[in-house]
């Protein structure tokens, strides 16, 4: 082989070389890039894998809620559970500890009817003893309702002839005696309380006076019933507003009903001693500013967490009772021992203020005071 053959041999096999060294690198920057996309792929899958975890961890606990351990109501319990009480055992024996005031049933001094059980005969050698003078020897009292009838009170007008004039008088009726006939008062309050003040249908309400007393009452005359009784008490609840607007603390919370085949809600505005229910579609700041108490409200309002409740111009302080069912949860559900020694902490705090009430006391002794603070401290 001539020099020339032989240097034309190996720039053939340095191209042949390039070639196969060009061919590696593309092979190897295309395994770079699938080692690089898959390696993004493990990266995304591990993103999808930690949001289903939480998914499924925020579902999990979700299903764990009920009425017992979050703001739930009661009829939102899907499942039947062994309802655990939130109070502390205390030691004592069930039923009224001594120097309870029970409430026995007594006899009343006017009963409404008498009957006397007459003795006609000696039970010892059956002699006549009708002539003989009697004492009574012992009273009972059968308190019962009366048989069921309705009162019905006849209004009769009068028409007089004057011998002067010839002129016809006839009387006047009372002001509410307006048709031939007519329900009285004691029937439309009845109706009206059964279904506003014990929140009975109209049709179970129309039932119920038919049943007891034997009035037929359609759902249409109820439903007028309400209303005007809705009408008459409009200045009283200007009245009722106003006093819970000046209130030191406000209770409020919402609750569930239906209109028809809508869903509303009825919020709740209560101190101890008084109390206003307001019905509206929305429950959120729409219903509240509709019914007027919370937008006026400057003291301490007492609510569940609702946001709709924050921005206004009172203080805020969320219920206990929501406390400790969110930290029966956090107890049960996420197995966190704090959250019982907190629980136990709020029901003794309670136990504490009640006490210093029952004493007259305006507030806690500072030496409970700071030690209520150092178990929270210790749990926190």
């Amino acid at each position: 082989m001539t020099k020339d053959e032989e240097l034309n041999h190996l720039r053939q096999a340095n191209e042949a070389l390039q070639t196969t060294n060009q061919t590696l690198r593309e092979g190897l920057r295309e395994a770079i890039h699938a080692i690089e996309s898959l390696q993004q792929r493990v990266k995304d899958l591990e993103g999808v894998v930690a949001f289903q975890q939480e998914r499924i961890k925020t579902l999990e606990g979700q299903q764990a809620k009920d009425s017992h351990n979050s703001n739930l109501p009661p009829s939102s319990d899907r499942f039947v559970r062994v309802p655990k009480s939130l109070r502390q055992k205390s030691g004592k024996k069930a039923g009224g500890q001594p120097g309870h005031e029970g409430h026995a049933l007594h006899q009343v001094e006017t009963p409404d009817e008498m009957v006397t059980h007459r003795v006609e005969s000696c039970a010892h050698c059956h002699q006549n003893l009708d002539a003989c003078a009697a004492r009574i020897a012992e009273r009972r009292q059968v308190i019962d309702l009366p048989a069921k009838r309705l009162w019905v009170t006849e209004h009769q007008a009068e028409e007089k002839l004057c011998p002067a004039c010839l002129h016809l008088s006839r009387a006047s009726f009372p002001a509410n005696v307006l048709a031939a006939a007519q329900y009285g008062t004691g029937i439309q309050t009845l109706a009206a309380y059964l279904v506003a003040g014990q929140v009975v249908s109209y049709a179970r309400a129309s039932q119920l006076l038919q049943d007891l007393f034997g009035v037929q009452l359609s759902r249409a005359s109820i439903a007028r019933f309400v209303t005007r009784c809705h009408q008459h008490l409009a200045e009283w609840e200007s009245i009722l507003k106003a006093a819970l607007v000046k209130a030191h603390v406000l209770r409020q919370d919402e609750t569930g009903m239906r209109v028809g085949t809508s869903g509303w809600w009825v919020h709740v505005c209560a101190t101890e001693q008084l109390t206003h229910d307001g019905a509206n579609a929305s429950r959120g700041r729409e219903g509240m500013d509709a019914i007027g108490i919370t937008p006026q409200f400057t003291g301490i309002s007492v609510y569940d967490a609702l946001p709709s409740y924050q921005g206004y111009r009172f203080t805020e302080a969320l219920c206990n009772v929501h406390h400790l069912r969110d930290l029966t949860f956090i107890e049960e559900e996420l197995e966190q021992a704090w959250a019982k020694d907190m629980k136990v902490l709020l029901l003794d705090m309670k136990e504490a203020v009640e006490h210093a009430r029952a004493r007259g006391q305006p507030e806690l002794e500072t030496a409970v005071l700071a030690g209520l603070l150092t178990r929270y401290d210790q749990i926190v």
